[in-house]
């Protein structure tokens, strides 16, 4: 019997499909979502399974969270008087007017003196010639200039005298990274606030990404983000003397795999990363790999979440299943939090498969039917 081109593409079509089911799948970037969810109906399943619907999110919204991410707590804000206190380290400069013929302190036809630049002493006290220590630690300008003066008349009665303050290390706080311009800025007053420091440093650097606030405050760390603070006023905390504030990356991240605009970790760019968010984040999903009703988001959570009492997982290890395609699936994705260090996978759609083989086959005909035209 002799084969023409025809008949012999025609059983190798055959052969090739019948190879199919026999062979399983093809090579492929990412796995197919029965692959995945059907596993958790065995019975040693070690994960399960829960599709992202809208009677879902209640639930899982009361799980722990997870991911080795700082959950710090924060002050709120409050107001301080609108003065500096006077604090040792702190430098004064002190200006004496005398319009007496006699005085102590002034030459003859001079008006006023300019005592050199005095720095407070560690015990709160400066000194001044014919007067002695002055203790002014803890007041305002204003108050210890008229101090100064009470104890200055009685020695010139006719002095009047104008005070200048340059704070000091007591009295400054310490702007340290994710600025323009980071080091000590003396605090203008006692109502110096978060916000308005940065400002002072020159604003956030462009290249941190949804930067964090970390305060460092008599060994205790207070955090939040620079998004919550615009947001809410109310939180734009007081600063101390002696603070120290950081302006850094937001640590948490998500793992993007499979048919995905980019397999690759991603820093999270806002407080909250939605799965919807974490799609477009990644790039979208291939659309010609992709099915998109197989959107999975895999999650670990701690032991203590399986604890009796406690509002968790029936696993440690959890599926998350999104569809695309319905729309309760669509606004689910948008409301569904994703945490950090969860693994996005966009799964395959099994229709690649077969689109492969009849591809392989489309091929032999073409071949074979170049070689018969020869």
């Amino acid at each position: 019997m002799r084969f023409t081109p025809q008949k012999t593409v025609l059983l190798l079509g055959i052969v090739a499909l019948g190879l199919l089911p026999a062979c399983g799948r093809l090579p492929s970037g990412g796995p197919v979502r029965e692959e995945v969810v059907t596993q958790a109906d065995t019975a040693n399943a070690e994960f399960a399974v829960y599709p992202v619907t809208r009677a879902f999110l209640p639930t899982v919204a009361h799980w722990p969270p997870t991911g080795n991410t700082e959950r710090l707590s924060w002050l709120q804000a409050s107001r301080g008087p609108l003065s500096q206190a006077i604090q040792p380290g702190d430098m004064l400069a002190v200006r004496i007017w005398d319009s007496g013929d006699n005085s102590l302190l002034t030459a003859p036809g001079q008006r006023e003196v300019t005592l050199q630049e005095t720095r407070v002493g560690p015990n709160g006290t400066i000194f001044l010639p014919y007067v002695g220590d002055i203790n002014v630690m803890g007041l305002s300008p204003d108050l210890a200039r008229a101090r100064i003066q009470e104890e200055l008349e009685a020695i010139v009665p006719s002095a009047q005298v104008q005070l200048e303050m340059a704070g000091g290390r007591s009295n400054s706080v310490d702007l340290v990274s994710g600025v323009s311009r980071p080091g000590p800025y003396p605090m203008p007053d006692r109502n110096y606030s978060v916000l308005a420091l940065i400002a002072a440093g020159g604003g956030v650097s462009p290249v941190i990404e949804n930067p964090q606030i970390r305060l460092m405050r008599g060994g205790q760390i207070y955090g939040t983000s620079v998004e919550r603070l615009l947001d809410n006023p109310n939180l734009d905390t007081r600063l101390y003397a002696g603070d120290r504030v950081f302006v850094e990356n937001d640590t948490r991240y998500f793992l993007s795999f499979g048919a995905t605009g980019t397999e690759a970790v991603h820093r999270f760019t806002k407080d909250g990363v939605s799965a919807m968010d974490a799609v477009a984040i990644m790039g979208g999903v291939n659309d010609n790999k992709a099915d998109p009703q197989g959107l999975l988001i895999l999650r670990e959570y701690a032991p203590s979440a399986l604890d009796p009492g406690s509002r968790g997982p029936r696993h440690q290890r959890v599926v998350f299943t999104v569809d695309l395609t319905s729309t309760d699936g669509l606004f689910s994705a948008r409301n569904f939090e994703i945490h950090s260090q969860d693994l996005v996978i966009a799964t395959e759609s099994p229709i690649n498969d077969a689109l492969t083989i009849s591809n392989l086959v489309g091929n032999f005909f073409g071949v074979f039917s170049r070689a018969g035209a020869i």
